[in-house]
C-alpha cells in the first residue's frame, strides 16, 4: 500500500512561525550547525550560543539577503580565536551577548523574530565597546571574503591585471 502526501506549500501560520529567512542554527556540543545549508562552525573559546548570537548580530549589522549565514559565521570565527588568547576580550563578548539577551527579554536576542526589533536593540548598544569591536572587525572579515565579491559586482584588485583604466574604468555607456 502506497501513501501519497500532498504538500500545499507553506501556510501563513508556518511562515510566521519560522520567522526568518534561511534556516535556524542548531547548537550541538561546542558547534553551531546549519543543517539545511550544510555547514558548521566549531567554537573553541566562546560558548556556542554566543557564537550563534554573534552570527545573527553580524547579519543584522551588515544585512545582505544574497549572502548565506556561513559567510557571517566565517567573519565571526576570528572573534572566537581572539577570545581564546585574551580572557578580557572573551568576557567583553560573553557579557555583550548576555546584555543583548537581557534587553530582548524572554527568548533572548535570537528569539526575536523581527529584524527591526533586533536592530532597535543594536542601536541602543551601538556606542558600547562590545558593539564597536564586532562592527569594526566585520568591515574587513566579512567583505574580504573573495567568495562573496561576485555578489557585489567586485572583481578584486586590478593592479595585477593592468589596472582599472584598461578594465572598464572609463566605460560610460550610460551617457
Amino acid at each position: 500500500m502506497t501513501i501519497i502526501y500532498q504538500s500545499r506549500g507553506l501556510s501563513r501560520r508556518e511562515l510566521l512561525r519560522r520567522g526568518a529567512i534561511g534556516a535556524a542554527l542548531i547548537i550541538s556540543g561546542k558547534a553551531v550547525i546549519s543543517p539545511d545549508n550544510a555547514w558548521g562552525l566549531e567554537s573553541t573559546a566562546l560558548k556556542p550560543d554566543t557564537m550563534a548570537t554573534l552570527i545573527l548580530m553580524a547579519r543584522d549589522t551588515y544585512p545582505h539577503d544574497q549572502l548565506a549565514d556561513r559567510y557571517y559565521a566565517i567573519a565571526i570565527k576570528g572573534h572566537d580565536a581572539k577570545a581564546g588568547k585574551d580572557a578580557s576580550y572573551r568576557t567583553l563578548l560573553e557579557d555583550g551577548v548576555a546584555d543583548l539577551d537581557k534587553r530582548a527579554g524572554s527568548g533572548g536576542y535570537r528569539g526575536l523574530k523581527w529584524e527591526d526589533d533586533r536592530v532597535t536593540i543594536l542601536r541602543d548598544v551601538e556606542k558600547s565597546a562590545f558593539f564597536q569591536a564586532i562592527r569594526s572587525d566585520l568591515v574587513v572579515s566579512l567583505y574580504n571574503q573573495k567568495e562573496i565579491w561576485p555578489a557585489f559586482g567586485y572583481e578584486g584588485e586590478s593592479y595585477s591585471k593592468g589596472g582599472y583604466i584598461e578594465r572598464g574604468f572609463d566605460d560610460i555607456e550610460w551617457l
